[in-house]
């Protein structure tokens, strides 16, 4: 199994609710580091799983759906607690719909996966793997 992974970052602010989350229910910032692995059993005539460019440029855009925003405020996270697992899954449902979409050019339509990993510090983070 090829992986390509790209990296960028948000800054996102959000409450949480629940009791299981102590001080973090009040509104507060965080800033992830945002890893995101495609996958797939083969690569292109140019010997490549997917362009590192382009996948750059769509987890980008789909990050830019988040950055600088109060997660509270946001209809497509409505009614969900944006707990960081919540966050890689929605992130990784994006970039899925993008490769299928042709976003990703040919090899993004052939992958078979996508993981994202989200770091709220250099010692917590976490994932979501999709299958595509």
């Amino acid at each position: 199994m090829f992986r390509v992974s790209v990296r960028d970052h948000i800054m996102i602010a959000h409450s949480l609710q629940g009791e299981v989350f102590g001080p973090a229910q009040r509104l507060h910032g965080a800033t992830y580091v945002v890893d995101a692995t495609f996958s797939g059993p083969d690569l292109d005539a140019d010997g490549i799983l997917v362009d590192i460019g382009r996948a750059t440029d769509v987890v980008r855009e789909v990050l830019g759906r988040l950055h600088y925003r109060n997660l509270d405020d946001e209809d497509a996270l409505a009614g969900q607690n944006t707990s960081t697992e919540v966050l890689a899954r929605w992130v990784a449902d994006r970039l899925a719909e993008r490769a299928s979409g042709g976003d990703l050019g040919a090899g993004g339509r052939a992958l078979t996966g996508v993981e994202v990993t989200l770091h709220e510090s250099h010692v917590a983070w976490a994932s979501y793997e999709r299958a595509l």
